[in-house]
């Protein structure tokens, strides 16, 4: 249990350093035409935020973890994940174009996986969204 808390108090840590540091006035604003996209982004990092919650009050991830990891398929969807985490951090530098972003996104990525990049979405929509225009044009 007091692992769980150090896990969510470093995770609410992260998430008010990446919002504070990438504020943005269009942070939480939701008038563009691809509202609904962006919006779907929140939805889903709020969903999976608060499923994860509840499955950190009902089993202790470690143990979870471990035994997972005694299964080839656990193993196999261990690599899979970070092998996709791995071209999100690509990603992140192509958008950003420093190695200093990866660098600062690369540890609660790794212990936070899919909420890390969700919130890296959400916060980043917009500037993604016109990288994209920029590079259809």
């Amino acid at each position: 249990m007091k692992r769980t808390l150090i896990s969510w108090g470093i995770f609410a840590t992260f998430f008010i350093c990446a919002v504070t540091f990438n504020w943005h006035p269009d942070l939480f604003r939701f008038s563009m035409p691809a509202a609904p996209f962006k919006a779907l982004i929140w939805v889903a990092f709020l969903s999976f935020l608060a499923y994860s919650v509840y499955c950190s009050r009902r089993e202790n991830i470690f143990r979870s973890i471990a035994s997972i990891g005694e299964l080839h398929w656990g193993r196999q969807i261990g690599i899979d994940l970070y092998i996709g985490l791995s071209i999100f951090l690509s990603f992140v530098y192509v958008h950003e174009g420093s190695l200093l972003a990866v660098a600062l996104w690369l540890v609660p990525v790794v212990l936070f996986a899919n909420l890390a990049v969700l919130l890296y979405l959400a916060i980043h929509f917009e500037s993604i969204l016109a990288l994209i225009q920029r590079s259809t044009s």
